[in-house]
């Protein structure tokens, strides 16, 4: 089935509006026509070059991220650089590209991961907005499953979120019970953590001196980076937007793996 792209930004942003997303964001559709018609979606947490190739040689008609891959003005489109030749090769190939980030972290992100972990009485730990009675916001607060260890903890994230490894700040043998989850970069959220009442911090990028800051003031940090948090990002909407469209457009998801890896 054929429909125009505008139709399906239209009932994504009925559920992930564009106004939910921080004001420092570049969200909604960033490359392409509006009146492009669509039947194949391709989804993946970054617009890398591996990714756009996927969609050109898969023949998606639209390709959908998470993270934005333009952030910042862009005064000249040229193949001088990354960003641009990236551009290029999305507007060559026809690929109407999309970003949906803070705004789908605010709607969906938060809640996904809470529930992955088995988070009760969740809350929004920075609350974006209130709709209709609802609040939205980044990342959630609530209780574990049970008073367990960080090492614990720790293994539990690493299940759920199906990653190889994870960083921990504090005592593995710690205690811990009433946990904040923020998919992405969580350095920002130590403080909201701590005034919640919270043990523990899971999140990504969380530096150096974050983190020993946070152990001083009784938070337990996690770090499952920024992928390990966020790559749910895709199966999630592959999801809904078959819910969405009854299985009238074909979606799927791209190949994506750890941007990084160690010895």
């Amino acid at each position: 089935m054929l429909m125009q792209c505008e139709e399906v930004t239209e009932v994504i942003e009925r559920s992930i509006p564009l106004h939910l997303a921080c004001e420092w964001d570049n969200v909604g559709l960033l490359v392409g026509d509006r009146n492009r018609e669509v039947s194949r979606i391709l989804l993946a947490l970054d617009a890398t070059d591996d990714v756009i190739d996927q969609a050109v040689e898969k023949g998606a008609d639209m390709l959908i991220t998470h993270h934005p891959m333009i952030f910042k003005g862009i005064k000249r489109v040229t193949a001088d650089d990354f960003i641009g030749r990236r551009i290029l090769r999305l507007a060559q190939a026809g690929i109407a590209y999309y970003a949906m980030h803070t705004n789908y972290d605010s709607c969906f992100m938060g809640d996904m991961a809470s529930k992955r972990l088995g988070l009760s009485e969740a809350k929004a730990l920075e609350p974006v907005s209130e709709i209709a009675g609802k609040t939205y916001g980044i990342g959630k607060v609530g209780y574990l499953p049970g008073a367990m260890t960080l090492l614990e903890c720790a293994c539990l994230v690493k299940s759920v979120f199906h990653i190889s490894d994870v960083r921990i700040f504090g005592d593995g043998g710690h205690m811990v019970k009433k946990a904040a989850v923020v998919p992405g970069s969580g350095s920002s959220e130590i403080h909201r953590a701590i005034l919640a009442g919270a043990d523990l911090l899971i999140a990504g990028d969380i530096d150096h001196h974050d983190g020993i800051d946070a152990v001083a003031q009784g938070l337990c940090v996690i770090d499952a980076g920024h992928y390990g948090l966020e790559h749910i990002f895709a199966e999630d909407m592959a999801g809904f937007l078959a819910d969405k469209f009854d299985g009238a457009l074909f979606v799927e998801c791209a190949r994506e793996k750890e941007p990084f890896w160690g010895l």
